[in-house]
């Protein structure tokens, strides 16, 4: 989305920690936005209003904006910031953390009488310089209010998950069914390849089938293309995954196609690849990253559309998700 400009002076005070592949064209949109903006990362930038420390961030912002890239760093960087925080100041956490973090996190702002927002995201480096992310929000409503004017620059929806910790659980759950599809992908490739079955094909197929999936229409023709310049990495979906197991773990459980996923995410970092894509773990298998790319389809099919292709419907209770076509 493209933010409309308005009086710099109707406008508060933002400062955003970490510059990596997000934070930094969150920045930029934020900028765009006239938005008043300071910002901080690890490793010093050559950017605009760069300050040397937290708690100058603290102490020239209202609201930061954290996009640091896990839960250590997370509550590092707060516990840099809590001295310098005050009542006037909301904090909205974007990175992807437990939910017990999360709660820690607020617990650690609450104290200094400052307010807190759980925002994580889905959508990776295109989606971000689009202004196109999509923020899960743990928290209250009220806290939303103030937060959304700044949320809205970067994002093309913004949802109300519930308290603060649900929003975590929400973010690792849609990544659990990301890695998986990715994965699998790499793996049907190399099936394909096997067969001696044009790779290309199996785009066409999916345009066809129910199996489809917008992600399958993003990381498809990268993997085909050997195209692995990282949108979103595969050290930060071993992350987010690692996360999931060490909570079901907790809990007596077990998630066996993540535990799968997640063993092929981290021999790709052993590989030297953390810092690649994530359609990267199709590296895993012997098929050369060169072949010629092709549309897959974006449109959903209706219903009705989907009963006209099937000689024997599925009933209607089956039909739980929107397929993809041209």
């Amino acid at each position: 989305m493209s933010p409309q400009k308005t009086n710099t002076t109707t406008k508060q005070t933002i400062g955003l920690i970490g510059l990596g592949i997000i934070g930094s064209r969150v920045a930029l949109l934020l900028r765009r936005a006239g938005y008043p903006l300071f910002v901080w990362n690890r490793t010093p930038r050559a950017e605009p209003n760069f300050l040397p420390s937290v708690t100058e961030i603290a102490e020239a912002a209202d609201t930061i904006l954290l996009f640091v890239r896990d839960g250590s760093a997370l509550l590092e960087v707060l516990r840099e910031l809590s001295p310098s925080l005050t009542a006037r100041h909301l904090i909205i956490n974007h990175a992807t953390v437990s939910p017990q973090q999360t709660l820690e996190a607020a617990q650690l702002i609450a104290r200094r009488g400052a307010s807190f927002l759980e925002a994580p995201f889905t959508g990776s480096r295109d989606a971000a310089t689009a202004g196109a992310l999509v923020y899960f929000i743990g928290g209250t409503e009220e806290i939303l209010r103030r937060a959304r004017p700044v949320l809205e620059v970067s994002s093309k929806k913004i949802m109300m998950i519930g308290e603060t910790g649900t929003a975590s659980y929400i973010k690792i759950a849609t990544n659990i069914i990301l890695g998986a599809e990715i994965e699998i992908l790499a793996e049907a490739l190399a099936f394909l390849r096997m067969g001696d079955v044009p790779l290309q094909r199996l785009g066409e197929a999916l345009g066809e089938s129910v199996a489809h999936s917008e992600a399958m229409a993003m990381k498809l023709p990268l993997m085909l293309q050997g195209d692995f310049e990282p949108r979103f990495s595969v050290k930060n979906m071993l992350k987010d995954l690692q996360l999931a197991l060490t909570l079901v773990k907790e809990q007596s459980m077990t998630l066996p196609a993540t535990a799968a996923t997640a063993q092929a995410l981290q021999h790709r970092v052993e590989a030297g690849l953390g810092d690649a894509d994530v359609a990267a773990v199709a590296t895993q298998y012997d098929y050369p990253g060169n072949q010629e790319l092709f549309s897959l389809p974006a449109k959903p099919f209706s219903s009705q559309e989907m009963k006209a292709k099937q000689k024997t419907p599925l009933p209607k209770k089956r039909l739980f998700f929107s397929f993809w076509r041209k």
